[in-house]
């Protein structure tokens, strides 16, 4: 249940609210983004094309996979921006907030792709229009896991790009700085609507079950039906 997309919101609010803390370390840089792939991971596993079965052992090797390369473009990213010595303290400051957009959305791809390579290996199962299964299509794997992926570029965009452009302007306010103890809870409420704004937007962009035309497909697929088009399961 954690992991349905109806859950990702109520469990994933807190993990964004950590990424986007000012003046992260290298441990909690590291922290939160573990969490966050390790929560991505489960997700995507748990809302993949499951019409084939999948080892566990494939499900460690795309966890470990993706963790580490979750954690390495954050920790790259957040070096680069301390060691940029040109930039004012502040400036640097608003530079870090912005690091987990690029740091998750890169390595939400990775994320898809290892914790659904199985699907890219064995293939998914194609359906004609009256709902029969066609065969097993590599191709359509692809764009399954294509589409997947583009919706978690986009799905972190409002997430962890309007926060950090809120909270800049809402802590210049006299309400903020006369209460500091209300940043956390305020940035919490702000991060809450933009996961609530993002979610529907990012899911909607592919139909659940996406069309494809049989010419794209294998050979011998095209040539087990008369369909023009078939349709897959991408996924969520």
């Amino acid at each position: 249940m954690p992991f349905r997309m109806s859950g990702y919101i109520p469990f994933g609010t807190p993990i964004v609210v950590g990424l986007l803390l000012p003046n992260q370390t290298l441990a909690s840089t590291v922290f939160w983004q573990w969490l966050n792939q390790s929560h991505n991971a489960c997700v995507n596993y748990a809302n993949r094309n499951a019409t084939k079965p999948s080892p566990t052992s494939k499900f460690i090797q795309g966890y470990l996979g993706a963790v580490i390369s979750a954690v390495s473009i954050a920790v790259g990213l957040n070096v680069l921006v301390q060691r940029a010595n040109k930039f004012t303290p502040a400036t640097r400051l608003l530079i870090q907030r912005f690091v987990p957009f690029p740091a998750v959305a890169s390595a939400n791809i990775c994320n898809v792709v290892l914790m659904r390579h199985t699907e890219l290996e064995e293939g998914i199962d194609v359906l004609d229009s009256n709902g029969n299964i066609v065969g097993s299509s590599r191709i359509a794997a692809k764009h399954a896991l294509l589409e997947t992926a583009l919706t978690r570029v986009v799905l972190p965009m409002p997430i962890l790009v309007l926060p950090p452009i809120i909270m800049s302007i809402l802590e210049k306010t006299s309400l903020l700085r006369s209460r500091p103890r209300m940043i956390l809870p305020v940035q919490s409420l702000v991060c809450l609507a933009a996961f609530g704004l993002a979610l529907p937007l990012a899911i909607s962009l592919f139909p659940q079950m996406s069309e494809i035309e049989t010419s794209r497909l294998e050979p011998e697929i095209a040539m087990a039906t008369t369909s023009k088009t078939v349709v897959y399961n991408k996924g969520l």
